[in-house]
């Protein structure tokens, strides 16, 4: 058979054809962190004996699409518009699947949905009987300093000595060492309690930033004096914990958004504090997507960065609970 140009020209386009088809098809080992609409909050909140609120506002969740890159996708992410790329590592840690990664976010939607109810009823003035007993170990690192030494469930209540009841109070703690320091941890495991003092090694995203290879959550227990329900689906993760709040506070009358549409993001802990959350980037696209009138996130780098894709959308970064309805009170009435 004689080589001609044209067969050249054939076999390259071929060839070029099944490296495309190979580069769309089949997945990489990044993942993509995807704008997503903001949601109202109303449709997924039932408290009991409710009350109505037709003043045109609402409150706003904003979540993020995240699913695995195809390898065209991780080569040329800027083909969807507000997209990050992200290495597996970030996303699940050594030995975690997305599988269990998903079962555990599903499960720290269900412990944030009670605290937020929790705090909300208190605010309102509810008798509310919530006690954090510690912070309880979701997921361990088979690669981290905690292997071996602390396994999910185990529920820490010391570090260096000091009490800790609180995710946040932990996270303080931890943010007093440097990548190197030795960390006690104080811990039940079943009826027995045990220490464990582990070597920090270096956040791979932040070297900066000590990490013994655990990922952690609130351990409460919540007696809440009114039926509240939410169910946001397969919604996973802790960060709606701040919505859900504000929304328990609407339906039990309690005008929070003064008729302007409000998204919220934050991890709520049984305290009142605002944590931070991921997915800045795109939950402040996805804010502005839906025309919010405001967008509350928490202080420090999360409304630091969701400052820089506001594009003219009020950003207000906010501590706690309460310093988020205070901000609302101030926000002026849309007819």
């Amino acid at each position: 058979m004689r080589v001609t140009p044209r067969r050249i020209l054939a076999a390259l386009g071929l060839a070029l054809v099944v490296a495309l088809a190979v580069l769309w098809l089949f997945p990489s080992d990044d993942y993509l962190l995807l704008p997503d609409p903001a949601h109202p909050v109303g449709p997924k909140v039932f408290v009991a004996n409710s009350k109505r609120d037709n003043d045109g506002g609402g409150i706003y969740f904003v979540d993020v699409i995240l699913r695995r890159a195809k390898l065209f996708e991780s080569i040329f992410p800027s083909i969807h518009s507000g997209a990050s790329l992200v290495p597996a590592r970030a996303i699940n840690p050594p030995g975690v699947n997305d599988q269990a990664r998903r079962e555990e976010d599903l499960r720290e939607m269900v412990r944030s949905q009670s605290i937020a109810a929790a705090v909300a009823l208190r605010a309102a003035g509810y008798k509310v009987v919530a006690r954090p007993i510690g912070v309880l170990v979701s997921q361990v690192d088979p690669s981290g300093p905690a292997a071996g030494a602390l396994e999910p469930t185990d529920l820490i209540v010391a570090v260096d000595g000091k009490k800790v009841r609180t995710p946040n109070a932990l996270r303080r703690i931890m943010e007093t060492h440097r990548p190197g320091d030795r960390v006690r941890f104080t811990f039940h495991r079943g009826k027995t309690i045990r220490q464990a003092t582990l070597k920090t090694v270096a956040d791979p995203s932040d070297p900066k930033r000590a990490i013994v290879g655990i990922l952690i959550d609130q351990a409460a227990d919540i007696k809440l004096p009114v039926k509240v329900r939410i169910n946001l689906g397969d919604v996973g993760g802790p960060s709606a914990g701040l919505a859900f709040a504000l929304e328990v506070m609407e339906k039990l009358g309690r005008d929070v958004d003064h008729g302007n549409r409000v998204a919220a993001t934050g991890e709520i802990g049984l305290d009142g504090s605002v944590g931070p959350i991921g997915g800045v980037k795109q939950k402040t696209l996805g804010a502005r997507k839906s025309h919010v009138d405001v967008f509350l996130v928490p202080a420090g780098d999360n409304a630091a960065e969701a400052r820089r894709y506001a594009d003219g959308l009020r950003i207000i970064p906010v501590r706690t609970f309460q310093q988020a309805l205070r901000a609302l009170a101030t926000l002026p009435r849309k007819s």
